[in-house]
């Protein structure tokens, strides 16, 4: 055989790796999608959206609906959580640690303390123009957990509110809901 003909044959061999590679990446990031879409069990949203509302008072900043609008005028302004790109390890992270340089605090009582978040301690974030504050509470990583849950399950990728959203984010008609239109 020439040396040209084992050539062909080993790049032929090899050829099919990339592809395989790319469907092997492709097929586990929709396993993760899928795994992230699990249906999540209802109490353990109910008690994500009550820790949102009440234990992180995530509202102030983002809105009760997660858009944005925020409930608390002296509050800095959250994001619109409704049109993140962040997947459920995303705002997992996000919540644990915080934004460096930003407005949104770290939940993880010792997220600063051992280099957990970004390889970073509590000294480093004084080179930060913008300092983070302090939570209103710290969450347990189980908290934190639930409150990713109820964002992707009733915020993340929704859209933007509506009347009939409104109804099903609350569960029946309430106050909040009268500012949309039927």
């Amino acid at each position: 055989m020439t040396n040209t003909l084992k050539h062909s044959m080993w790049l032929r061999s090899f050829s099919g790796v990339p592809v395989a590679a790319a469907i092997m990446a492709l097929a586990f990031s929709e396993g993760a999608q899928r795994q992230e879409q699990k249906s999540i069990d209802a109490a353990d949203v109910a008690e994500g959206m009550r820790l949102f509302q009440q234990k992180g008072n995530c509202q102030a900043c983002h809105g009760w609906a997660g858009d944005g609008r925020k409930t608390d005028s002296q509050m800095p302004d959250g994001a619109n959580l409704r049109d993140t790109k962040l997947n459920r390890a995303g705002l997992v992270l996000t919540i644990k640690c915080g934004r460096l340089n930003s407005q949104m605090p770290a939940f993880d009582k010792f997220a600063y303390s051992d280099g957990r978040c970004f390889g970073k301690t509590q000294a480093d974030l004084k080179s930060y123009p913008t300092r983070m504050p302090d939570p209103p509470a710290t969450l347990q990583p189980r908290e934190i957990d639930l409150i990713a849950d109820f964002l992707i399950a009733k915020i993340v990728g929704q859209g933007p509110m509506n009347h009939a959203k409104c109804v099903e984010f609350w569960g029946s008609e309430t106050d909040a809901c009268k500012e949309f239109p039927k």
